[in-house]
């Protein structure tokens, strides 16, 4: 278990996050939702490691850790919005490239990518030239390589952005099936996807949590969403 304690976190004088806590079970999806500027992404940015919290800490399992260190980070899978993908290697090349900035042995590496492949529903695009590909298949090529080395969590900033409605079904229903084996922390401004998908949602608005409840008791939650982030 993931658990996020009492973070805070400012840019100079502007505070951006303020008294952040949740936590994130195995084998769940919790989605994370508010306006643009409500603090979402830079709350991901600091359960990942890309910034320190200015008060609070990150718990795996109830122990303190930092999430600086690589032991934090090998149990992490990042997705961000803007995926950064190398437009002119092949999804394999992409691949094998992150599997060695994650430091995963050269003889493990082939498997690695099999199996995400795999996951992912990429096998058959490999060999192709990641700008040739759909923005769909873009997006599954970002998630394969934010499962290279098998990570306990999946963080997942804005996985559907962009996408047609066939797409957003796609990633939706392989996001599903990877929860099973994974924790998945997802924002997303599609509504009706956050109800579909996840078994919990946290409304963060200015920097606050204004809801953290399970999803099947919030009624009415277009509604709830407009009343909490006016």
């Amino acid at each position: 278990m993931l658990k996020v304690e009492n973070i805070n976190k400012s840019f100079k004088e502007k505070e951006v996050l303020k008294d952040i806590s949740f936590e994130i079970k195995k084998n769940s999806i919790v989605g994370l939702l508010g306006p643009n500027g409500a603090g979402k992404t830079t709350l991901m940015r600091i359960i990942v490691g890309f910034y320190s919290a200015s008060n609070g800490k990150i718990l795996w399992d109830g122990k303190k850790v930092d999430t600086r260190s690589e032991k934090h980070k090998s149990r992490i899978g990042y997705l961000p919005e803007n995926n950064p993908l190398y437009m002119n290697l092949t999804g394999g090349e992409y691949l094998e490239y992150i599997s060695e900035l994650k430091q995963i042995s050269k003889e493990e590496i082939k498997e690695e990518i099999f199996k995400v492949a795999q996951q992912c529903g990429i096998q058959n695009v490999l060999s192709q030239q990641i700008e040739t590909l759909s923005k769909g298949y873009k997006q599954r090529v970002g998630l394969a390589a934010a499962l290279l080395g098998d990570p306990k969590i999946l963080i997942l900033d804005e996985p559907t952005s962009g996408l047609d409605p066939n797409q957003i079904i796609e990633i939706r229903d392989l996001i599903k099936g990877l929860s099973k084996n994974k924790m998945i922390l997802i924002s997303t401004h599609i509504l009706p996807e956050a109800r579909e998908i996840c078994e919990r949602l946290i409304i963060i608005n200015r920097g606050e949590i204004a809801l953290n409840e399970e999803t099947k008791k919030i009624k009415n939650l277009e509604k709830k969403f407009v009343e909490l982030t006016a």
